[in-house]
């Protein structure tokens, strides 16, 4: 099949920046990474059309981010945008620019993102929580930036908000004890097995330029509870949590071949061969599979085949990494081994990279390109939304897809993700199986505060309960998948150890 150069979505252009000292803007970080990523591409700064800012999410970035960096970088005339929240975004855009460049609506964009949580912090101007975001927020009548993506609200439903799983911290620790019971792992056990898969992020984050950490670490290191790693909620250490206090951008310049090669930059090209997105079942006590994501397996799916390849074909990866299940999901959706000698990640991840808000994954792919320019062959994008619950996969490639780029059709599978959800009450009695457990501390990381779980009565119908708070502290350590307790009625429900 010959290909037509101005319908060929390329990625021509990339550019990270990261800044440990200065009091940066998310907009000034943004506009370094654009500016690289001209530098990248010489001459196709003019070729722009339009300019998106991936939405800014721990950072005060007022409601015109787009805008502002348009002014900085005088792209007069650009048409800009921003988006809804979601650590897909950066994937679902370039997928969404390749489908436009194939149906001849687009010739060329810049999708841009940045944070600065920790010049936020160090100039004090942090509130006390980490969703310091301004976006979207104002007077009446205050200009804003046009918002594009898919809904970032109803993450959680009441029965997860009233059982104490509002937080990704509590949240991500119930998906992984799931996976550890189906591995018959403890929590010490399974914590033991995440040290020896993150210390391998590590090494990886302390080659690259513009990881926010740099230590190589022990599997002990990462996985023994001490006075700088403290225990978050079981099985889950401080270092194996996102680390959002960076301040870190990235910058790509998506076009058409066709651009390139007439800016005599086709060498520089990295190819976009396939995409395609879904959504988990949108609250997490209602889907069916707590220790894996359907969503993943039908996304990657459909990837691969719109791209025609296998994981075989694959030669690098960068699965999404807020938490340690999310990287387990997405490596046994696609049907990779977690000790696959291909590796899980080209940037370190979240946990030692860094997790700037929703753009992690504008760096994957800046990091997936520049690796795909020095190293020939195909590499998988995963970016993931919410509580494991928006995903975008994609794969790049150093040489042009045979058949051109192609977007996976989901739309059956999400139908049937969608159909799959169980009915989810916020209050109930009776006998329950446990399905999800954790044990949530204080920030002394020795003093256990909770020990919710989701639980599925006998009528099928699921549960979050709280232990009684004289059990709490006996509980810690444990791990309650598989086990049954008694569930009283009230709200939220309280369970006891059968």
């Amino acid at each position: 099949m010959s290909l037509d150069p101005s319908r060929t979505p390329v990625i021509v252009g990339i550019g990270q920046s990261i800044e440990r000292d200065e009091i940066v803007s998310p907009a000034e970080l943004a506009e370094r990474a654009a500016r690289a990523a001209f530098d990248d591409a010489p001459g196709l700064a003019k070729t722009v059309q339009r300019l998106t800012m991936v939405g800014v999410l721990f950072s005060h970035a007022g409601r015109t981010p787009a805008s502002d960096v348009a002014n900085r970088l005088d792209l007069a005339g650009v048409s800009v945008e921003t988006t809804t929240t979601g650590g897909n975004t950066p994937q679902w855009l370039v997928t969404r620019a390749a489908k436009e460049i194939v149906e001849g609506k687009l010739e060329s964009t810049l999708i841009l993102g940045a944070e600065s949580t920790r010049s936020q912090r160090a100039s004090g101007q942090a509130s006390g929580g980490l969703f310091q975001s301004d976006m979207g927020r104002g007077a009446a009548g205050e200009d804003s930036d046009p918002m594009v993506g898919a809904p970032d609200d109803d993450f959680m439903g009441a029965a997860e908000m009233n059982g104490g799983l509002m937080m990704p911290s509590a949240m991500y620790p119930i998906f992984e004890s799931a996976m550890a019971a189906a591995a018959g792992r403890s929590f010490t056990e399974q914590r033991a097995f995440l040290g020896r898969l993150y210390a391998k992020f590590t090494e990886v984050a302390a080659r690259h330029p513009y990881a926010w950490f740099k230590d190589v670490l022990t599997p002990d290191d990462i996985a023994v509870p001490s006075a700088s790693n403290r225990m978050i909620a079981e099985p889950y250490t401080k270092r194996m949590n996102a680390f959002p206090n960076v301040d870190q951008g990235s910058a790509l310049l998506v076009t058409s071949l066709a651009v390139a090669q007439e800016a005599e930059l086709a060498g520089r090209c990295v190819f976009v061969w396939s995409g395609a997105d879904t959504a988990e079942v949108r609250h997490p006590a209602a889907r069916p599979v707590l220790g894996g994501s359907p969503a993943i397996a039908a996304a990657a799916k459909r990837t691969f085949e719109a791209a025609g390849v296998g994981v075989d074909d694959i030669s690098a990866f960068d699965f999404y990494s807020c938490f340690p299940s999310a990287v387990e999901a997405g490596a046994e959706a696609v049907g990779l081994a977690l000790d696959d000698p291909r590796g899980l990640t080209v940037t370190g991840g979240l946990s030692y990279f860094g997790g700037p808000g929703n753009n992690y994954v504008g760096h994957s792919i800046a990091t997936m390109v520049d690796r795909l320019r020095g190293e020939p062959g195909l590499g998988l994008i995963t970016g993931l939304g919410g509580f494991i619950t928006k995903h975008s996969l994609g794969i790049y490639g150093s040489e042009p897809p045979p058949q051109g780029f192609r977007s996976g059709d989901t739309t059956a599978d999400q139908k049937a993700i969608d159909a799959s959800a169980l009915p989810v009450a916020t209050t109930g009695e009776g006998t329950a199986l446990v399905e999800g457990a954790t044990i949530t501390y204080d920030k002394d990381g020795v003093t256990p505060t909770g020990a919710p779980v989701v639980a599925r009565l006998d009528d099928g119908t699921r549960v979050v309960a709280v232990a009684e708070p004289s059990t709490v502290t006996e509980l810690a350590g444990r791990n309650l998948v598989g086990e049954r307790v008694q569930i009283s009625a009230s709200t939220p429900p309280v369970y006891r150890l059968s």
